[in-house]
């Protein structure tokens, strides 16, 4: 383990071309949403720069984006840690969630074709061997896949640009339940898999606000516990 905290290999690399400040933003948002860096972990400028390979300047740009967000907290004379959610924000984010996936979920039966089909058939695949695998990232970063698809089959596009703004804090809320969801979660899958190939609306969108439902009550019983 790192001194912050973090895993060996969780760091990822800064892509080029782009600005430093944003390329380091998106390195710790990735760092924030798959738990690497935990909720309530104190964030060390200069150790996050060393982690990087970078200097403090991007790395305090980059925290300072990250507060307005709401994914940092800066608090004075104390310094930046990682934003714990509460119950009523997890609650208020995947209610929006179960509203724009479910509506997803309807013109996905409408819309879909062969292709589009069968890569939801493979995303769920590979996410029964990741699982099967205990391998909770590649299921997680497999769900976040397999949800955008059937957003793109959904064809909206103004539904994809509204679900694009709350993706990664679903995953960030997903991953701490992942595996306790595990193998149920890709079961329900394939039902939406039968339900959009069967072009049945209704039961589309029905099984989807399921799905999203039992992720949000699993998120509580694991708050709770």
């Amino acid at each position: 383990m790192l001194s912050t905290g973090l895993p060996q290999g969780a760091v990822p690399k800064l892509e080029r071309p782009g600005p430093l400040r944003d390329r380091v933003y998106e390195a710790l948002l990735e760092l924030i949403t798959t738990r690497a860096l935990q909720p309530g972990q104190h964030l060390v400028e200069s150790e996050l720069a060393g982690h990087l390979g970078v200097s403090r300047q991007p790395v305090r740009e980059a925290l300072q984006r990250l507060n307005t967000e709401g994914w940092v907290d800066l608090r004075p004379a104390q310094g930046a840690f990682v934003h714990e959610p509460t119950e009523q924000e997890a609650d208020q984010l995947l209610t929006v969630r179960t509203l724009l996936e479910a509506e997803a979920a309807r013109l996905a039966a409408v819309h879909a074709d062969k292709a589009g089909i069968a890569a939801l058939e493979e995303l769920c695949a590979q996410g029964e061997k990741a699982v099967a695998a205990d391998d909770v990232d590649t299921a997680v970063a497999l769900n976040a896949r397999f949800h955008a698809k059937i957003m793109d089959l959904a064809g909206n596009t103004v539904l994809a640009e509204l679900a694009a703004q709350v993706d990664r804090r679903v995953r960030w809320y997903y991953t701490p339940v992942a595996r306790q969801r595990g193998r149920q979660s890709w079961i329900e899958h394939r039902g939406m898999i039968a339900a959009i190939t069967a072009r049945d609306e209704q039961r589309a969108t029905e099984l989807m606000r399921e799905h999203t439902e039992h992720t949000r009550r699993s998120y509580h019983a694991r708050a709770k516990s």
